[in-house]
């Protein structure tokens, strides 16, 4: 029973179904006139778009339920009259008029907004109609004068009142001047008036928004097109007329709250119909969430590198106020307005200084809402570092500790520090803060060289300029080595004295000693030593040393002992003969011996020879070999200094003294001076007119004797020589 009550309800109440939901019925009209004689009859026929309603349609009249019936049928009385069937929506209303007036204006249907109307004065069929104009509002239409129809161009849904005036005759005899009834031309609607629908009334501001202009054509009119243009606040809106009834609009700001209209109009641009006006609220959303992020990730920069601060927010509408600070500065290192979720600030180049604590802000009126602090490093490369030497010494020696020191002054520790003897690594040391680092090496002699050191802190190695080093060694102990042309050196021979280091930094210094006497000195810049060379005379025998220094402390060499024998090498044949003389004559000399020491003594005057044998004069005088000393005479130069005149030699004496055994023999000759000999020495001549002695002797060699030893033998030897025996002897054949 309910669902009988719901159909029947459905039946009969006529409504206009909202668009999309069925197709709209179509009402027609046969013979195509809205007006009619009383006593006509007028087919109506519903229509489904242009097919014929196939099942039971239902007819209304004067909105109300009239029947139901096939599609099609006939009326003869006034009314308005609807129809839909079960598949479609309530056609639009058509009213149709039966006159009883002898006159009628009639309206072709059906007519739509915009379309050419045809209208035609008409008169009964016993009354003859002429002369006929046709009014639109009491006004004459032009060029209407006497036809008996006429076309109103694009006519309207206006509320016009159209009539026609003729001239009618009666049985032919009486004309009748008569008006027709105002007419209403039924103009119905092309499209219906759009209706704008809004995505939503109150968006979130940033939230996107759809716009849409709702209408529906006319099923009798397919073929025409439509375009749409959306309005708010009298502002047109995207690019203008388009023929899509919507309207994307991406993002809704406070400042795009107002009314909202849209229009509709054919492309003729004839027919134009405005929706209702709706008012739209955006609500604006307060930011929350506000979060920094630092590019490169986590924070780690390297300086002279680029970075970006990302503020951003997980909600809030509008136009947001981004701005960006760092932790000691009271101004802001920027700011943004933007209608955005996010804002970036770009620091170039970053330096030292950028390092430090960030966060950003954001604020859409609401208030700032801050982010957490971001903590920002900025790793700096290492310089190129400095290497430096600290010794104990300005001149650093063999054993001492010497630190080698590597520090850059930039870097971001931990700096790794690696040291480097002629590219030879030593090793490394790690520093965790400023200062450098340090590395100990206990020097040799074959740490000299080139030092360098390098830093990593893993930013890129830098290099150190390479240092230079001299460890300086202290001399060894030298060593003195005498080289002697033979095997048993002998007066006038070059000795040559060598000492040498054989370990210590150059330059040496070289100096040579005879019994604590300095001989000389010489300086050695590479190895092999120094050599001093010696002209040796029997005074050379004794102790020899050397000492060597390079300024680290001077070494003595061991003392080395070396005799000279007495006799020259020219004269080793004379003295051999002289020796083999002497004991082949001694036993002569031996019987002659008194008679030569009477003669000797009694020919010794006040004047004549000193009592030690050399002569009183001075050897420069007269340019005769020195007889004081001959022990000490140089051998290798010359014992006179002019050669002398020819002498006679006087008998030779030959003197041996057992007591002294230093002594091997000694030679006196006795030179008579003659007037030459005078000339060339004046003082001679009156000083020593009788004669001359010259002594010579030969000592014993003794390797052993000290220096001083020597010396005492020597100023014995001077005293015994008072105590010489003058002997007579043979001149033998080897003395010419």
């Amino acid at each position: 029973m309910p669902m009988l009550l719901w159909l029947l309800l459905l039946i009969l109440t006529p409504r206009r179904e909202q668009s999309g939901v069925a197709p709209k019925a179509v009402l027609l009209l046969d013979p195509p006139w809205s007006t009619a004689f009383k006593g006509e009859k007028v087919t109506l026929t519903c229509r489904i778009s242009h097919s014929p309603a196939r099942r039971d349609t239902f007819w209304y009249r004067d909105e109300k339920f009239w029947r139901t019936q096939h599609n099609a049928i006939q009326i003869r009385e006034s009314g308005n009259y609807q129809c839909r069937t079960r598949g479609s929506s309530l056609s639009d209303a058509v009213h149709v008029e039966f006159s009883h007036d002898s006159l009628i204006l009639q309206a072709s249907h059906p007519v739509f907004e915009g379309d050419n109307v045809t209208l035609r004065c008409q008169g009964k069929e016993n009354e003859k109609a002429r002369e006929k104009v046709y009014y639109k509002d009491g006004k004459q239409l032009p060029n209407s004068y006497n036809l008996d129809f006429i076309t109103v161009n694009s006519v309207s849904r206006d509320n016009s009142k159209y009539h026609c005036t003729a001239t009618c005759t009666i049985l032919s005899i009486v004309s009748i001047k008569r008006n027709s009834k105002p007419l209403n031309i039924q103009v119905q609607e092309l499209f219906l008036h759009p209706v704008l629908r809004v995505s939503s009334s109150t968006p979130i501001e940033g939230s996107p928004m759809t716009l849409i202009c709702e209408t529906q054509l006319s099923p009798q009119r397919p073929e025409v097109q439509l375009q749409f243009s959306f309005f708010r606040d009298s502002q047109t809106l995207g690019s203008g007329w388009s023929t899509s009834p919507e309207l994307q609009i991406p993002a809704m700001w406070t400042e795009d709250s107002g009314s909202y209209w849209c229009e509709t109009e054919t492309v003729t641009h004839n027919i134009n119909k405005r929706s209702l006006t709706s008012q739209i609220r955006v609500q604006r959303v307060p930011v929350s969430n506000v979060n920094l992020e630092i590019q490169p990730t986590g924070g780690q920069l390297i300086e002279g590198e680029n970075m970006v601060l990302i503020c951003s927010i997980a909600q809030g509408s509008g136009t947001v106020t981004f701005s960006w600070h760092k932790e000691g500065r009271v101004r802001s290192l920027g700011r943004k307005t933007q209608r955005s979720l996010l804002a970036e600030l770009h620091v170039l180049m970053v330096k030292e200084s950028d390092a430090g604590r960030y966060y950003c802000a954001a604020d859409n009126v609401h208030g700032p809402i801050l982010s957490r602090w971001i903590q920002v490093t900025v790793r700096i490369p290492v310089s190129h570092p400095i290497l430096t030497f600290r010794a104990p010494r300005v001149q650093a020696l063999v054993g001492d500790l010497l630190e080698l020191h590597c520090e850059s002054l930039r870097g971001s520790p931990p700096i790794l520090y690696r040291f480097y003897h002629e590219d030879v690594t030593l090793g490394n040391s790690s520093a965790t803060s400023g200062g450098g680092a340090s590395f100990n090496l206990s020097l040799t002699a074959e740490h000299s060289g080139n030092y360098s050191c390098d830093a990593d802190n893993g930013l890129g190695a830098q290099h150190s300029h390479g240092v230079s080093l001299r460890v300086t060694v202290p001399v060894s102990r030298p060593i003195l080595t005498l080289r002697a042309p033979g095997a048993q050196a002998v007066v006038g021979d070059v000795l040559e004295l060598h000492c040498e280091s054989l370990r210590g930094s150059f330059p040496i210094l070289y100096w040579f000693y005879h019994e604590d006497d300095t001989l000389g000195k010489s300086s050695a810049h590479s190895g092999g030593g120094a050599s001093f060379n010696l002209s040796l005379t029997t005074e050379h025998s004794g102790n020899y040393s050397c000492e060597a220094d390079n300024g680290l402390g001077a070494q003595r060499s061991e003392v080395v002992t070396f005799s000279v024998t007495g006799t020259s090498r020219n004269r080793t044949g004379l003295t051999t003969a002289g020796v083999t003389g002497l004991v082949l004559s001694i036993l002569s000399l031996a019987a002659a011996a008194a008679a030569l020491l009477h003669y000797a003594r009694a020919q010794r005057k006040p004047g004549g020879l000193s009592a030690t044998g050399t002569s009183s004069h001075s050897p420069s005088e007269c340019q005769e070999p020195s007889s004081s000393r001959p022990s000490r005479i140089d051998l290798q130069e010359p014992t006179h200094s002019k050669p002398l005149a020819p002498v006679e030699l006087e008998p030779m004496y030959s003197n041996v003294n057992p007591e002294d055994s230093n002594l091997i023999y000694s030679h006196i000759w006795s030179i008579q001076h003659t007037k030459e000999n005078s000339a060339n020495c004046p003082t001679m001549h009156q000083e020593h007119k009788e004669l001359t002695v010259l002594y010579s002797e030969l000592k014993k060699k003794y390797p052993d004797d000290s220096a001083g030893e020597a010396r005492s033998r020597s100023r014995a030897h001077e005293d015994d020589e008072e105590n010489y025996e003058n002997m007579p002897r043979v001149l033998l054949a080897s003395d010419h």
